[in-house]
C-alpha cells in the first residue's frame, strides 16, 4: 500500500508547501494533487495507507471516484479532513452529504461554516492522547485565525476545542470574555481505519500564530515545493497527528 495521496492546499508553490515540508521532515513519501486538479481513477489505482483532503472542493471528486476511496477507508486505509474554505463546507468545499463527507467524525452543514475570527481563538487539550502529546497544551496554548465549524457525532471523540474569545482593553490591561467552544480536532477509530478532522488550516491565514507555535524553528521543504520555516511544537503537533491518522 503507497504511503500518503495529499489533495489541494492550492500547490506546492504556495499553502500546501506547509504540510508538504512537514510531511517529508518526518520521513514520509506523499503524492500530491492540487485543488484545481479533479482526481481520476489513474490516481487510485492502488490504494493509499492515508487521504489527506485540506481545501479540496467535493466538486473534483466525483461520486464514483469517493465510493472507492469509502471502500479503501473500510479495508483499512485512513482519513483526515484539514479545515480551509474549501474543506467541510466552506465556500466551495461542498463536503456535506458525499460519501467521504458521510465517513468523517463530524456533522458538516449545509451551510456556510466559515469562522473568520479577529479576536482571540485558543485550541484547548480536551484529554490525552498520542496526537497532542508531550505539547504546552496547557501552559502555552497556540491560536488560530479562523475554522470551520462542525458538530461533533456522538460515537467520535474530541481531542481539541477551539475556544473563542473577546479581547478588550481595561486601562493598561487587557481582559478576556469567552464567546463559544466547538470541535477543533475530532477522531473515530474503526475496525481497520482511523479517520480525522482538524477544522483549522495548517497554512495561512487560517493557520494564525500556531504555525510559529514553539521555541525553534524548523526548516523543511517538500520536493518541487517551496521550502518553509515553522515553529517545533507545530511541527511536532503536524507530525503526530499524520502519525496517528495514518497509522504509521
Amino acid at each position: 500500500m503507497n504511503k500518503i495521496l495529499y489533495l489541494g492546499d492550492t500547490s506546492l508553490q504556495s499553502a500546501a508547501s506547509y504540510l508538504a515540508g512537514c510531511i517529508v521532515h518526518a520521513g514520509w513519501e506523499f503524492d500530491y494533487l492540487p485543488s484545481e486538479q479533479p482526481i481520476t481513477e489513474a490516481h487510485l489505482i492502488e490504494p493509499y495507507q492515508l487521504y489527506i483532503l485540506s481545501d479540496y472542493p467535493a466538486a473534483n471528486f466525483s461520486v464514483e471516484m469517493q465510493l472507492r476511496v469509502a471502500e479503501h477507508v473500510k479495508n483499512g486505509a485512513n482519513l483526515l479532513m484539514i479545515g480551509g474554505w474549501e474543506s467541510f463546507h466552506g465556500l466551495g468545499g461542498d463536503w456535506d452529504g458525499t460519501p467521504l463527507g458521510e465517513l468523517l467524525p463530524v456533522e458538516i452543514s449545509s451551510n456556510d461554516d466559515r469562522q473568520n475570527c479577529d479576536s482571540p481563538v485558543f485550541l484547548k487539550s480536551q484529554c490525552d492522547h498520542s496526537i497532542t502529546t508531550d505539547l504546552p497544551w496547557h501552559d502555552r496554548p497556540p491560536l488560530i485565525g479562523g475554522y470551520n465549524r462542525v458538530t461533533a457525532k456522538q460515537d467520535a471523540q474530541v481531542i481539541l476545542t477551539a475556544e473563542r474569545y473577546e479581547a478588550r482593553l481595561k486601562g493598561e490591561d487587557y481582559s478576556l470574555k469567552h464567546v463559544s467552544s466547538d470541535p477543533m480536532l475530532v477522531v473515530k477509530e474503526e475496525q481497520q481505519s482511523r479517520i480525522a478532522a482538524l477544522m483549522t488550516d495548517l497554512a495561512p491565514h487560517w493557520v494564525g500564530p500556531l504555525v510559529d507555535w514553539g521555541d525553534e524553528r524548523v526548516n523543511a521543504q517538500a520536493p518541487d515545493a517551496e521550502g518553509v520555516q515553522v515553529g517545533d511544537f507545530y511541527y511536532q503537533f503536524v507530525s503526530q497527528l499524520i502519525r496517528w491518522v495514518g497509522n504509521f
